[in-house]
């Protein structure tokens, strides 16, 4: 391909797309107002735009404030990624309360997670979740950036799209000023804060349209977890299960999220079966901090023992999920062969667990 070639290939991506969207947008008693016209949508050549909710307020879309817009301005799919990653760290925030929390984010899925002392270190932690694939994310904190993490995250070699974060230092703002393609995004309140909107989940189909009430995991603490295993979970192994669990929530099914305590170490997304899930969270892992001593999530039931067998032989000491297969007892006595500890989406007493399947 000659200069001229490259020239027109990258125009589609460059040029804007004009708009003629309503300025209002009505679905039953809510009402939609729009707020950003976008270059465009998932593809060049589409016009797209974002509406805000009329009556929406804290930490969510609606009150985003864009601080730098960069040289393209938000996109369809930054605002997809960002809002992804708002909600999986207001989670985290609510789960784990005093920490620092990252997450990173590519085509609506996590790519690294973790929690620290420090955003910096939480930063860190994350990026070296899968840093092949956090090249060109979209990274959410639920901190304010000060200087010392504003020089990482300008570095070109990142590439990193937006910034989204509830508050920058003066400081941190001089520095992501320089560098002209990044988008720049305030959240309109703390994410300690709750988050109001109509609560329902549209998705457009053709020729009609799909509502469901959004789904909020109810595993919030070591208490909503039971243990199925012979072998019982140390307090690390509950808090990297809860951990994991919360990540599985915000990615997409099928999923197996592995990590510890405070880092996600490898995630498998969107596959057609479970075994493969697992197979690519282990093998993704391998680009960061391996598998050796993490619990895995599992966001459904395991039809087979097949899973148990492949994270056992990868060094994983245990594994969340619900239950819910006919062969649950089979996948359950497997485990007990190999010496893993299982624990359910449950409370101790209770008959249904909880999945966390997300097609978005």
């Amino acid at each position: 391909m000659n200069n001229k070639d490259q020239r027109t290939a990258r125009t589609q991506y460059q040029t804007k797309v004009n708009e003629d969207f309503p300025q209002f947008l009505v679905f039953g008693e809510t009402r939609f107002v729009k707020k950003i016209s976008m270059r465009y949508g998932e593809n060049p050549g589409y016009p797209a735009a974002f509406y805000q909710e009329e009556g929406a307020s804290g930490p969510n879309m609606a009150t985003m404030k864009v601080l730098q817009e960069g040289t393209k301005g938000l996109s369809y799919i930054n605002v997809g990624d960002m809002d992804l990653g708002q909600r999986l760290a207001k989670k985290l925030t609510e789960i784990f309360p005093g920490k620092s929390v990252a997450v990173i984010i590519k085509h609506e899925m996590p790519s690294g997670v973790a929690l620290a002392d420090s955003g910096l270190e939480a930063f860190l932690k994350a990026w070296q979740t899968d840093p092949l694939s956090n090249f060109g994310s979209v990274d959410v904190f639920n901190f304010r950036v000060e200087e010392d993490l504003a020089k990482l995250l300008v570095e070109s070699s990142r590439n990193i799209e937006v910034v989204y974060a509830p508050d920058f230092s003066p400081e941190a703002l001089n520095i992501l000023a320089n560098r002209k393609v990044l988008r720049v995004v305030k959240m309109g309140a703390p994410l300690d804060q709750p988050s109001v909107d109509n609560g329902l989940e549209f998705k457009r189909v053709a020729g009609g349209l799909l509502l469901q009430q959004r789904f909020n995991s109810r595993i919030v603490s070591p208490e909503f977890i039971d243990v199925v295993s012979k072998k019982k979970p140390d307090e690390s192994q509950l808090k990297a299960a809860l951990f994991c669990w919360t990540v599985a929530c915000f990615t997409r099914s099928n999923a197996i999220v592995i990590g510890t305590k405070d880092k996600i170490h490898g995630i498998g997304s969107g596959q057609r079966s479970r075994i493969d899930a697992a197979e690519e969270a282990i093998r993704l892992s391998h680009r960061g901090y391996g598998p050796l001593g993490c619990v895995m999530a599992s966001d459904a039931f395991m039809p087979f023992p097949d899973v148990v067998e492949v994270a056992a032989k990868n060094g994983i000491t245990g594994i969340i999920y619900p239950l819910g297969s006919i062969k649950d007892q089979e996948v359950i006595d497997r485990a007990d062969e190999l010496g893993l500890v299982m624990m359910v989406t449950r409370k101790p007493g209770e008959v249904d667990c909880e999945r966390c399947f997300l097609h978005r």
